[in-house]
């Protein structure tokens, strides 16, 4: 089957939708690989993961923060505090729906933490199907995409039994999902050998369905020795659904070679900050949109479509 050609064809078709790295102590402690800079305006979208900026806000105040900040969206990681769960029923869905519609913020995703993992068939089905489930509260809210992990191997099993399981159940979920218009999304997550690019690239491959997609994490384990990420953006780049993007304002990960890649593959979805609390959120927020703004080529002044 060319997996890449039905997903490239899907992609057209539907459409894309500060924690600091441990022992990184110094500015040059990964320094960026020589790249052309930035081009030309992208139209990426900025938003950002409720985990763990928005995890104790309701629907309303995440709101209210996108629009202070010049965020588009917003991914809705679940036991968050804006309580968009599996629970709701039909009219509270069809509410969180209109609150977002209403406002023009966009429901970039729902973050969930099922895993597909385990070497117990009852709870890998369970997993499965809570992960199908949770799709369609995405399409209830109108959420383009859900988000799933792989997170380690069992002990002492061979790891690529484990990646064709965890493919599979991809796959499979994928497919359901395809029926909703809701994108599964793999996060580039979890141990060693789950968060390894050539291992979700086999993932990918097993899931063998063009629903099927990649989350982009920005982990350090992304970097080869030179701290360049091309080879292994290279082995997803046709399968990216989402990104996330932590510290942009830290020298821990060569943010502009990461923006000028997806401008490369003319990526039009949504960046999403995922970053740890700040006492004032808002400007906070408004400096990383600025420097979003900066290393995609979108930054002038003065700009209309922005906070004002």
């Amino acid at each position: 089957m060319n997996t890449g050609m039905k997903r490239r064809h899907f992609l057209e078709t539907v459409g894309l939708g500060m924690g600091l790295v441990a022992g990184a102590t110094s500015p040059d402690a990964f320094a960026e690989p020589a790249v052309a800079a930035a081009p030309a305006a992208s139209s990426m979208k900025l938003g950002m993961v409720t985990y763990n900026m928005g995890k104790d806000m309701t629907v309303v105040r995440l709101i209210r923060l996108c629009k202070a900040s010049g965020l588009a969206g917003v991914e809705l990681r679940t036991t968050h505090a804006h309580g968009v769960e599996v629970s709701l029923s039909a009219p509270e869905r069809a509410e969180v729906r209109r609150k977002f519609e209403d406002s023009g913020i966009a429901i970039a995703g729902l973050g969930s933490a099922f895993e597909f993992h385990s070497n117990d068939p009852d709870e890998l089905e369970k997993n499965i199907q809570g992960a199908i489930e949770y799709a369609k509260l995405a399409a209830d809210v109108g959420a383009p995409g859900i988000k799933v992990r792989p997170n380690g191997v069992p002990a002492g099993e061979d790891p690529e039994i484990t990646l064709e399981r965890i493919g599979k159940a991809w796959g499979k979920v994928a497919a359901a999902a395809a029926d909703m218009g809701v994108q599964v999304r793999m996060e580039v997550h979890g141990k060693e050998e789950t968060r390894s690019l050539p291992n979700i690239r086999k993932m990918l491959d097993y899931a063998d369905h063009p629903n099927a997609l990649v989350c982009w994490n920005s982990n350090a384990s992304d970097m080869d020795e030179q701290g360049d990420i091309r080879a292994n953006f290279d082995l997803v780049k046709h399968a990216i659904g989402l990104v996330h993007i932590t510290e942009i304002g830290v020298y821990q990960y060569p943010w502009q070679q990461l923006f000028t890649l997806l401008k490369e593959i003319n990526y039009t979805g949504f960046c999403l900050a995922e970053i740890p609390e700040n006492p004032d959120p808002e400007r906070f927020m408004r400096y990383y949109r600025t420097l979003f703004d900066l290393y995609t080529g979108a930054y002038q002044y003065p700009n209309p479509n922005v906070y004002a």
